[in-house]
């Protein structure tokens, strides 16, 4: 087909996102989405993926531009539908993900009489997105979409989110769009490069607080190369969006999401040099804590935020300081989980005992992932992508969304109940999509995060009352049963041993698997 060739709105627009390496769609569409949905005929380039919840669909679409690297895509419908999928479209922002959010809208000429669905699309819009805009023209759209690609690459990655009006979509006279040129990222200032270089030459007073891009192979041999000839600390962030671990890549603690844990981590700092991630600070405000984590007296340089070039910044600090040192790397050495009911403790052995060569792990076991990070830390070779935004329900969709942009690499789930269930559809897209994901649901029957934070918060004891809002226990929802209605093979595990034989079983066959692992609530 010439580039030239006419086409309705809908078409041109599909057209033009093939053309520009978008050829993945995540969808939840309606009725002012048809034609969008019909074009998938006509460009059977263009991949659709059917969710069963907006959540999931904007979740999934985070998780693909994650384990990708390039803009992802997902279309909504109407106002409602995004609000549906705000939550994780809030986290892929957090995330720095480039998703392109194509959300469609009444015909302009039905706005007028205020139908049902009628709503500010826009406004809500701009909660997650760096960039909102409504097309006007058939004509307009493809370069619209493209103007809203070449949006996604800024900042470091963000969402954009175009609107299409049902009438804009069906009309004729639209046209493929070349895309623009991509983003690249930006130049470090070379006198901070000078300043930190002198800032690491002071040792353990100074710590590297690693993000983004300096959380890739290559950022992290940097960071590590510059602390072991300095003495220079390292820190990475809370929760990251995407991080190289396991044997052969430097291992490096993240930030604590306690309070009271994160001080020890900066007991002594100095100066903290922010590389592509933000200064730490407390999650929530808690009565009498601060809510800033940098020690009093401790001086802040920011060598990268997550629009520029960290990783060339770490490796020019590191040719100065470290020449002729090697990163300090872990060897392949999981350690054997302990036989007997599972725990917090065992479970993350178990997971990294048995984890094969070159999988994307998805954590958002919240407490239960306590036992995870030391274990994985002599596993084979994996990427780590975790909740970033806080907004829960977010694990299921982001291990859709790989798995579907990295289907020759094993995805393994590892999520906590009271979030899974903010999510279960993805379970059904897992499914029809035949994806190899393996999730292990950890059901403790509690809200244990919110058992802490209340303790955190000083609220006081909870009282039979307040105590029925932390308990998933009446009734004790049944995983297993939820994983076989949505057509994922499942099974119930309470043992180290069950739980490593049924991890193993699900690698060896492909498609997706559901283990609901039971172990006690803590706090």
């Amino acid at each position: 087909m010439s580039e030239d060739t006419p086409l309705n709105g809908a078409r041109s627009l599909i057209h033009s996102l093939v053309d520009a390496g978008v050829d993945v769609c995540f969808t939840n569409p309606g009725t002012s989405e048809m034609h969008f949905v019909q074009a998938l005929d006509a460009v059977p380039a263009m991949r659709g993926v059917l969710a069963m919840f907006e959540g999931v669909a904007t979740g999934a679409a985070d998780g693909w531009a994650r384990v990708t690297g390039r803009p992802a895509a997902v279309l909504l419908h109407l106002g409602p539908g995004l609000g549906n999928g705000l939550a994780n479209l809030h986290n892929a922002r957090r995330a720095h993900s480039p998703v392109l959010c194509i959300v469609g809208a009444h015909a302009t000429g039905h706005v007028p009489y205020d139908a049902p669905l009628q709503s500010d699309i826009e406004g809500p819009a701009r909660m997650a997105s760096g960039w909102v805009h409504t097309s006007g023209t058939s004509r307009a759209v493809a370069s619209d979409a493209m103007r809203a690609l070449e949006a996604t690459g800024r900042d470091g990655g963000q969402v954009a989110t175009l609107v299409l009006p049902a009438d804009v979509s069906w009309s004729d006279g639209g046209r493929r769009a070349p895309r623009r040129p991509a983003v690249e990222p930006l130049p470090i200032d070379r006198t901070v490069v000078d300043e930190v270089t002198g800032a690491v030459g002071d040792g353990s007073s100074t710590m590297l607080l690693l993000g983004g891009a300096a959380l890739t192979e290559r950022g992290l041999r940097a960071a590590s190369r510059i602390a072991a000839a300095t003495g220079a600390r390292l820190l990475a962030d809370r929760f990251v969006a995407r991080m190289e671990q396991g044997a052969g890549v430097p291992t490096v603690q993240r930030l604590a999401y306690p309070t009271e844990k994160v001080r020890p981590q900066l007991e002594g700092v100095r100066r903290l040099v922010l590389a592509g991630a933000p200064s730490p600070v407390a999650f929530f405000a808690y009565p009498d804590l601060e809510s800033d984590h940098v020690p009093s007296g401790c001086e802040v340089i920011e060598l990268a935020d997550r629009s520029q070039d960290v990783e060339t910044a770490l490796e020019e600090i590191a040719g100065r300081t470290a020449a002729g040192t090697e990163p300090e790397l872990p060897d392949l050495d999981a350690p054997e989980p302990e036989p007997g009911p599972l725990s917090v403790r065992n479970l993350g052995t178990a997971i990294a005992a048995t984890l094969p060569e070159n999988a994307v792990v998805v954590d958002e076991g919240l407490t239960s992932s306590a036992g995870l990070p030391p274990a994985l830390a002599h596993a084979p070779r994996h990427t780590l992508l975790t909740l970033t935004g806080g907004a829960i329900g977010q694990g299921l969709p982001v291990a859709t969304g790989a798995a579907v942009g990295a289907p020759d690499r094993p995805v393994l789930s590892f999520q906590a109940d009271g979030s899974a269930l903010y999510t279960i559809q993805a379970l059904w897209t897992q499914a029809r999509e035949r994806l190899d994901v393996t999730t292990v649901i950890v059901n403790n029957s509690a809200y244990a995060i919110l058992r802490g934070e209340l303790a955190r918060t000083g609220a006081g004891e909870a009282s039979e009352r307040a105590s029925r809002m932390l308990d998933l226990s009446d009734p004790t929802t049944d995983f297993v049963s939820i994983g076989q209605g949505f057509g994922v093979p499942s099974r119930k595990v309470t043992t180290t041993e069950e739980l490593v034989a049924a991890l193993r079983e699900a690698y060896a066959e492909p498609g997706p698997h559901l283990i609901e692992a039971i172990v006690p609530p803590v706090a």
